[in-house]
């Protein structure tokens, strides 16, 4: 149930009843920022007060009059100027949150009433170059709002736009044919491709013959010469396969693989549309759109000096070609309505432009750029991608370094008492704590916000952090584990009520998960689920601390197990929809 929408219906009818209104007036719904005045507050009267001429606090009173014989509701009061705060019906609360326990599909969380096709673009490395540190937040911030909005029932396209064409291909071709081994591609691709075009890369500066030849043999993969294409699509195979490795191990995936070379074919028809409809024109060989010169065009562009260039005088294509071209297919193939691009927020002007041009092509389509914002080290400067001597840090070995870390926070969990792990089950926890530490500090954060990257606060068994989350759900395991008991059959049966103050807070939290999902999804904010699970584990501790569950009797022990199994499924799968796992036993 989205409880919000539920109280806005509820108290719009209220108002319209309250006041003999002829139609129906926004209740203005808000969470009280301090819970000991209400759960909800009701706001409505403030703004109808201007529009009926009367003190707000005077046409307040009975709309708490009316909302006051809500079932929902225990108790509306007047506050202030003339907001309505709302008390929820504990007994209420316990209804609806029997009801979600009832739902193992969903626990409680509907699917959205309009159901969208929606591409999301996300990670987009580069062929033939190893996936660094700076992927991360784009990896999983995607993957994120994919698994969010297809929960809710839309229908999600997850496309990888890889960098897999363009002029450093006509390098890594001479130079495999001048320095290339086989035996190390296949052994270890992208650091072989990597070592090749380093030397092409310094080869062609100061040999002007072998960088004429590296176009050359670029101009005849672009003409689609079949040794070229033959041993680039061996470059794109070879690099494909230490990319699934990385997002293997981040439980990440993709319906479609679509990079720069599969719009190549389609860009001179790109530029001459664009220059059909006057849209773009020529300069100095160049094709631009100019945004000052376009009455259409947004006024924050007009005033953009640089044009959008879709074609470089010397007849080369760029991203802006290759981005229009793609939402174009996205709504052709695909038949889209929405497409969000997963990219960080320096590249906000670039989208502002191919947004605009599409706006002037006609296409309806909705775009939107998800931006965020950078990883910091400890220095508070952008976290560097290269160690000192050079060498590119890698996903890969973040990532080993997460699971190498969490292993010995749980050796010394082990040592002091606090955390039980088997021996054969070792590798697998310290897997799902370490990489699910590294994704939810950085999915925890607003995701326009830089953040500071700090192992020790990461893989954390305490505060905000994955590690604590994870021990929470595992505590509600081994409750049911303890009493012998299965936790879906507990759950099908119990009745929740809420009777002592830890219960109270512990339902209160419970029920708020559907808005939290929906408002995630339509936001594409995951950390809005990060922050509830975070305040659900706590709540949940409190409860646990407080009020016995196994050592319990009759009514009061099946409805602790319920409020316990539903705490853990909404753990489990609010951790589950950023993309962490959890474990039974920790």
């Amino acid at each position: 149930m989205l409880l919000e929408r539920y109280l806005e219906e509820v108290g719009s009818d209220a108002i319209q009843k309250a006041l003999d209104l002829d139609s129906p007036r926004p209740a203005l719904v808000r969470p009280t920022t301090d819970t000991k005045f209400g759960d909800f507050q009701i706001n409505g009267a403030m703004k109808l007060g201007k529009e009926l001429g009367r003190p707000p606090r005077e046409l307040a009173q009975p709309i708490a009059d009316a909302l006051a014989g809500v079932e929902a509701i225990e108790k509306a009061e007047v506050a202030g100027p003339g907001f309505v705060n709302i008390h929820l019906s504990h007994e209420w609360i316990a209804e609806a949150l029997t009801e979600a326990l009832r739902d193992f599909e969903r626990d409680g969380v509907p699917a959205v009433d309009h159901a969208e096709k929606i591409i999301v673009d996300f990670s987009s490395p580069n062929i033939a170059k190893q996936m660094h540190v700076g992927h991360l937040r784009s990896t999983i911030i995607g993957d994120a709002i994919a698994r969010v909005l297809s929960f809710l029932g839309h229908h999600v396209v997850r496309d990888n736009h890889l960098g897999d064409w363009g002029t450093q291909f006509g390098l890594l071709i001479v130079g495999m044919r001048e320095w290339g081994e086989e035996e190390a591609l296949l052994a270890d691709p992208i650091t072989e491709l990597e070592r090749v075009y380093k030397l092409a890369s310094e080869r062609a500066k100061n040999d002007e013959a072998f960088a004429d030849k590296a176009r050359a043999e670029l101009a005849k993969l672009q003409n689609d010469d079949a040794d070229n294409r033959a041993l680039w699509e061996h470059f794109v195979e070879v690099s494909r396969t230490a990319l699934d490795a990385v997002y293997d191990e981040l439980d990440v995936s993709f319906d479609v693989w679509l990079g720069e070379s599969a719009y190549h074919d389609a860009l001179p028809g790109v530029v001459e549309d664009l220059l059909e409809r006057g849209i773009a024109r020529e300069d100095d060989g160049a094709v631009c759109i100019f945004w000052g010169e376009l009455d259409d065009a947004p006024k924050n562009l007009r005033k953009q000096k640089t044009p959008f260039i879709v074609r470089k005088k010397d007849g080369a294509f760029l991203y802006s070609t290759t981005d229009i071209a793609t939402a174009l297919y996205r709504k052709a193939h695909f038949d889209a309505d929405r497409a969000l691009y997963v990219v960080d927020n320096r590249q906000g002007l670039h989208f502002q432009q191919l947004f605009a041009a599409m706006a002037l092509l006609g296409v309806d389509i909705s775009l939107e750029h998800v931006g965020f914002g950078t990883v910091l080290g400890k220095d508070g400067k952008p976290l560097r991608t290269r160690d000192a001597s050079g060498h590119v840090i890698t996903l890969v070995s973040l990532l080993d370094e997460s699971k190498q870390r969490a292993r010995a926070r749980i050796d010394e969990g082990i040592a002091e008492g606090r955390l039980r792990v088997r021996p054969e089950e070792m590798d697998e926890v310290s897997g799902v704590v370490g990489i699910g530490a590294v994704k939810y500090a950085d999915l925890r954060q607003n995701r326009l916000s830089d953040y500071q990257f700090d192992w020790d606060k990461m893989i954390s068994f305490q505060g905000n952090a994955g590690p604590y989350l994870q021990y929470a759900y595992a505590r509600c395991a081994s409750i049911f584990a303890k009493g012998g008991l299965d936790m879906d059959e507990a759950a099908s049966s119990a009745a929740i009520a809420l009777e002592v103050p830890a219960e109270i807070t512990l339902g209160k939290q419970l029920l708020r998960f559907a808005d939290v999902v929906h408002q995630a999804g339509a936001t594409s904010q995951p950390h809005l689920i990060c922050e509830h699970v975070y305040e659900l584990a706590r709540a949940f501790n409190g409860f646990y601390a407080e009020c016995p569950v196994l050592d319990a009797e009759g009514a009061t022990r099946e409805s602790r197990l319920g409020l316990t199994a539903l705490t853990a499924r909404q753990i489990r799968r609010g951790l589950g929809l950023v993309g962490i796992g959890v474990v039974d036993r920790m």
